[in-house]
């Protein structure tokens, strides 16, 4: 099985002005691009060649023979899953079942968003803040690298990716504010939504 490169759910620039078709063109047309290059180079003629993308990360996590082929599959993966989280119009608060359990959760939304955002901005270095599920029970985790919540039993919900390539053009070294406009005007709660439905 070769892989390709995922198209984007919605042009370069349907997220503007929060984040710049600038950026998507360089973080999915040649980040993303790099990651499904990579992987397809490291599991031609191997046993892995015939597996999909979760089995392969699942595969490689831990391995430490592995590693590069496990950096390149979860980023395919994560990346993916990240274009799938935004959208034109996005942002403010859920409604509905996952409204419900967050308030459940996390007190109510806005203790959710200033946790989420203390989640992420916290992360030292490259790496994600994420939205799981974990035994019916949603949780704010975040990963280092290319780390991803399904090596943990985890099911991922939603995630903001806070490597710099992914928001430097646009917020310099304001990670704080690019994570902010991500909740207040991208995040696609309908993906969000969907996700805890398919989870249980």
């Amino acid at each position: 099985m070769t892989f390709n490169l995922p198209s984007l759910p919605y042009a370069e620039d349907a997220l503007e002005p929060y984040y710049s078709a600038k950026t998507i063109s360089f973080h999915h047309g040649k980040h993303h691009k790099a990651y499904v290059d990579n992987l397809n180079k490291l599991i031609a003629g191997t046993e892995l060649e015939s597996k999909g993308l979760e089995e392969i990360i699942l595969a490689a996590a831990g391995d430490p023979a592995r590693v590069g082929l496990f950096n390149n599959a979860a980023q395919v993966w994560n990346h993916t899953f990240f274009w799938h989280c935004m959208k034109s119009g996005g942002g403010g608060k859920p409604a509905g079942e996952l409204a419900r359990r967050i308030d459940q959760a996390f007190g109510s939304y806005e203790k959710f968003a200033e946790q989420f955002k203390a989640t992420a901005v916290g992360r030292f270095g490259s790496g994600w803040g994420w939205l799981v599920l974990e035994r019916d029970a949603l949780k704010l985790v975040s990963t280092p690298n290319a780390e991803t919540p399904m090596t943990k039993g985890q099911t991922a919900l939603l995630t903001v990716d806070v490597w710099e390539h992914a928001y430097y053009l646009d917020y310099q070294n304001r990670r704080p504010d690019f994570v902010q406009a991500f909740l207040d005007h991208l995040v696609d709660w309908d993906f969000v939504t969907e996700n805890l439905a398919r989870a249980k």
